[in-house]
């Protein structure tokens, strides 16, 4: 059991689950948790590294080892460090993320950042976001959320996101990327992509992210 309450939103890529964590931990005054950004970070680490993305073994070592620092910052991006680099745009590219699906389907690199992940639930209360926070890094949470929605609407979020860096994109591409990738997530062999069996699902497809939060936020006051 953890020593502070914990609400765990997973979700699909695109799914916005890193907004809503990020808002709902803010008007908790909680601690914010973005799992994804360490397997982001894993990911730029090998790539950096020359490590081949299915060297199990070695990946698993580089994800125990690996001198990977964040700064917790709720109302941003997480600032992320590997070694005295400062990799918080790498991580958002979508080279890195791509790396990051990849090793976060092995199971030993899963294991190594388990008690990293686990070792972010302090007092106040922790908002966890990622694929596997209710079902395997904190299954006794208090509330566990599961954001979903469309590939396509994903999609055009991904699309609007990048344009709005500077970044050039293809939506039809991006759909296919988020496809792939969800394929490869739901399909892996340790800790797929599911709702826990007692989380509460969201579809935000067609909702704002202020009623998205709001009923969140309804749901954590109402424990």
């Amino acid at each position: 059991m953890s020593i502070a309450p914990i609400i765990c939103i997973d979700g699909p890529s695109g799914s916005g689950k890193g907004t809503i964590s990020r808002a709902v931990a803010r008007a908790l005054g909680w601690h914010f948790l973005d799992s994804g950004a360490l397997y982001r970070a894993v990911g730029v680490a090998a790539l950096s590294g020359g490590y081949p993305l299915d060297d199990e073994p070695s990946l698993a070592k580089l994800a125990l080892h690996a001198d990977i620092e964040f700064e917790d910052r709720i109302d941003r991006e997480p600032h992320v460090w590997l070694g005295d680099d400062d990799i918080s745009e790498m991580i958002r590219t979508e080279e890195a993320g791509q790396a990051a699906s990849k090793v976060a389907a092995l199971p030993a690199v899963r294991a190594a950042l388990l008690q990293k992940q686990r070792n972010f639930a302090q007092p106040p209360g922790l908002v966890a976001d990622g694929r596997d926070m209710g079902t395997v890094v904190f299954p006794h949470a208090e509330l566990k959320v599961f954001l979903t929605a469309s590939a396509e609407e994903r999609a055009r979020r991904r699309h609007k996101q990048l344009s709005e860096k500077g970044i050039e994109a293809i939506l039809p591409a991006l759909l296919r990327e988020i496809e792939e990738r969800d394929l490869r997530d739901r399909t892996r062999a340790v800790a797929p992509l599911v709702p826990a069996n007692d989380a509460r699902i969201i579809d935000s497809t067609s909702q704002s992210i202020d009623v998205v939060v709001a009923t969140v936020l309804d749901w954590a006051h109402a424990l």
